[in-house]
């Protein structure tokens, strides 16, 4: 397998660049005008060499010996892409899903008409990895209306490892990457989780910012064929029953714009500034999500996605009250996990010597300042007792985002007692027409869950909103520590907060200093210690502050504090002697214990957020925090079970990149049917976005490897067996 440099491809003016993305390869290099042209004007034939394999017995006949053409020039096949295409899919593809994988039961070779010869000469192209980029070759070059082309074999056989940074870098971010303004509203704005019976394009724009709701009226009256309804909300737009009364006419919210200038028309007017979203189904602006992919975003130099990213979430903070789960209204009275000082830090540590850094800077703190005062540190989040933060959204009734036939089997024998159907009680519920405590409690949890962003885990269900619990109290640890360094190292240790920026009870232009938020840092970790560490388990437990006690279960959360320097040197070595090898499996580290979850069957599923399951950000932030303490070898040995696992799936099933893993198994780990199935995995012939975070994974686990690491990686060499042939060179 080739290897090659990551750095952004440059054309040349002899040869087009093998590696280079799509939209050069397929659109530059093969204009008509250029002095190589990729394209040409021969048919090629297809030849019986490559006719369809019929079954024998069951079996397919047996393949063709080889008759590879002997060169020593770089290998270029010239094809007809739609009639390979066609050839390839009905040979390979025996599933018909228009993926080549290795479930795929055909004879996994496909002759190719070489260049040099004019596509006379074959050379068979095998394997289920070359056959797999072929198709997801064919169908680039189709997308770009390519009916014949010259393709570099060093594009086929690449390092799994540059290929999917490649991929990564400049393809999966740009198709993740998107913009809400006019030029797309009718699509972003028309929700699928919209269940009324007129669903259309609407957003809702804050007082606070009056120029967009100008621009977005005059949007929808320029264009009324998009039905676009832009709506006003009220100042205080997280009321309980304000929120609950907008899921009649659902819809986006709105979020930071930008000035810009029409280069067709010199105007001026407002833009959407751009974000990642999760997955390729998304259009919305997500919490954690956001932080996580922020990590590789950097990585790949794309300094100017994650900071406007993080004035999203000043904007949010600002107009909204909080970082919501995503903008919808919906959403309005439910957080996420609190990333924001560390995400603008790393944006602020790139981008120091321009000009208007430290402002940026200065608005990232104030709105976290906000936030922790009005979201984390206030009622119904705080417990006043222990003094620790808990996830406790507000919200009346069935969370809207979901359809009422989500919750049938909670929702139907109250229905029944009540003598209504289904759908009478859900309205009634939901307005407060009839009572009913224990589903209030039921779906006080709900919410807690979905804030978390473990959405769902037995760790947390029928129980979410009562725990303080380990990773939300390192993480306001993190924003503690470094409101205090910000203060005291940018600002002079003394940050005046402008009204825009204060919360209910807080007085304009008061000003806070690093001592007390050096304080408030110290108070949790004394809390933390008494409440939520287990000496003699040797690891971080959530605490129940109803039960007052902590809950027992093992979950991955546990490394978060590492993270975020909460533990001690010595936690920190318990933590890796005692709790790490407890969650260390096949892939990285699983979500929870196997003996924590319990059994499960028919009537007690799995849960995603659960054994045998593991998701990036607990491998990103374990990976962060071992190395924090010194513990590298550690960190990089989890990266690479992480990564040979993302690699080998990428290998064996055409390129597949998905939401989460099940890391136990070493064949097919992508195929996770818990709760919502696995997003990234349904694509035809070529993945187009991968999956935010885990892409952001991969691109920041390659940076804790060593070179001879990565080339372990690249050639598809299991850890184990990576560590036999090193100690056998003497290398450990």
């Amino acid at each position: 397998m080739s290897s090659q440099s990551l750095k952004p491809r440059q054309s040349s003016t002899l040869e087009p660049d093998p590696y280079a993305a799509a939209h050069i390869y397929y659109g530059n290099s093969h204009r008509r005008k250029h002095d190589r042209a990729r394209t040409y004007s021969a048919t090629v034939e297809d030849s019986g060499r490559n006719r369809i394999v019929h079954k024998v017995d069951g079996k397919f006949a047996g393949r063709r010996i080889s008759h590879d053409e002997v060169s020593l020039q770089p290998r270029k096949f010239l094809i007809h892409v739609d009639q390979t295409l066609k050839t390839l899919l009905s040979r390979e593809d025996t599933d018909n899903n228009y993926q080549i994988t290795i479930d795929d039961q055909g004879p996994k070779v496909l002759s190719l008409g070489t260049l040099a010869s004019n596509a006379h000469n074959k050379f068979d192209v095998r394997g289920n990895y070359m056959l797999s980029n072929l198709l997801q070759e064919l169908t680039l070059a189709q997308d770009y209306g390519r009916k014949t082309i010259v393709l570099d074999e060093a594009r086929l056989n690449e390092n799994p490892v540059n290929r999917l940074s490649r991929l990564i870098t400049h393809s999966f971010w740009d198709g993740l990457t998107r913009r809400i303004d006019g030029s797309n509203i009718a699509k972003v704005g028309r929700d699928p989780k919209d269940w009324t019976s007129d669903p259309r394009p609407r957003i809702y724009v804050p007082k606070g910012a009056p120029e967009q709701y100008e621009y977005y009226t005059r949007i929808a009256r320029e264009h009324p064929e998009m039905r676009l309804d832009v709506q006003l909300l009220r100042e205080n737009c997280d009321g309980e029953e304000y929120v609950r009364d907008l899921n009649d006419a659902p819809g986006l919210l709105a979020i930071a714009m930008e000035e810009w200038t029409d280069p067709q028309t010199g105007k001026k007017d407002l833009r959407g500034l751009p974000f990642v979203v999760p997955g390729g189904r998304f259009n919305e602006l997500y919490g954690w999500d956001s932080y996580m992919e922020s990590l590789g975003l950097l990585i790949n130099d794309r300094v100017d996605l994650v900071k406007a990213m993080v004035i999203h979430f000043c904007f949010c903070i600002k107009h909204y009250g909080k970082i919501l789960n995503a903008n919808r209204t919906y959403y309005l009275c439910r957080s996420q996990p609190p990333f924001l000082t560390d995400m603008a830090l790393r944006v602020y540590d790139r981008i120091k010597h321009e000009q208007g850094a430290q402002d940026f800077l200065r608005e990232a703190t104030l709105a976290a300042i906000k936030e922790y005062h009005t979201i984390w540190m206030s009622s119904p989040r705080l417990d006043p007792i222990t003094g620790l933060s808990r996830y406790r959204p507000g919200g009346l009734g069935v969370p809207p985002e979901t359809e009422a036939s989500h919750f049938e089997h909670i929702l139907t024998p109250y229905a029944e007692n009540h003598g209504m159907s289904f759908e009478e009680f859900v309205d009634a519920y939901n307005h407060r027409r009839v009572s009913e405590p224990e589903l209030d409690e039921y779906f006080l949890h709900d919410r807690a869950v979905r804030e978390s962003g473990h959405d769902t885990s037995y760790r947390l269900e029928k129980v979410a909103a009562n725990l303080a619990i380990v990773d939300l109290n390192a993480l306001l640890f993190k924003y503690e520590v470094d409101i205090g360094r910000i203060i005291r190292t940018h600002f002079g240790d003394r940050l005046h907060i402008p009204a825009e920026f204060c919360g209910p009870g807080m007085q304009p232009n008061y000003v806070e200093t690093s001592a007390a938020w050096e304080r408030r840092a110290r108070k949790r970790r004394l809390a933390v210690d008494k409440y939520l560490w287990d000496e003699a388990a040797g690891m971080y437990f959530d605490y129940d502050t109803v039960k007052q006690e902590r809950t027992g279960y093992e979950s991955a959360t546990t490394f978060w504090p590492m993270w975020s320097g909460l533990a001690t040197p010595r936690q920190a070595a318990v933590l890796v002697s005692q709790a790490l090898p407890k969650f260390e499996v096949f892939g990285g580290l699983v979500s929870g214990t196997e003996k924590s979850r319990g059994a499960v069957g028919l009537d007690r599923p799995n849960r995603q957020w659960d054994y045998p399951f593991g998701w990036a950000p607990q491998q990103i932030l374990a990976w962060v925090g071992l190395q924090r303490y010194g513990y590298d070898a550690d960190a990089q040995r989890l990266a690479y079970r992480w990564l040979y696992m993302v690699t080998k799936a990428f290998v064996d099933f055409n390129g597949v990149v998905v939401e989460k893993y099940d890391v136990t198994r070493p064949i097919d780990p992508h195929k996770v049917e818990a709760e919502y199935g696995n997003q990234g995995s349904d694509f035809k012939g070529v993945p187009r976005e991968g999956f935010g975070w885990v892409n952001a994974s991969y691109i920041y686990g390659l940076e804790l490897l060593s070179a001879h690491q990565k080339r372990a990686l690249g050639a598809l060499t299991p850890w184990d067996s990576f560590v036999k042939a090193t100690e056998a060179l003497g290398m450990i």
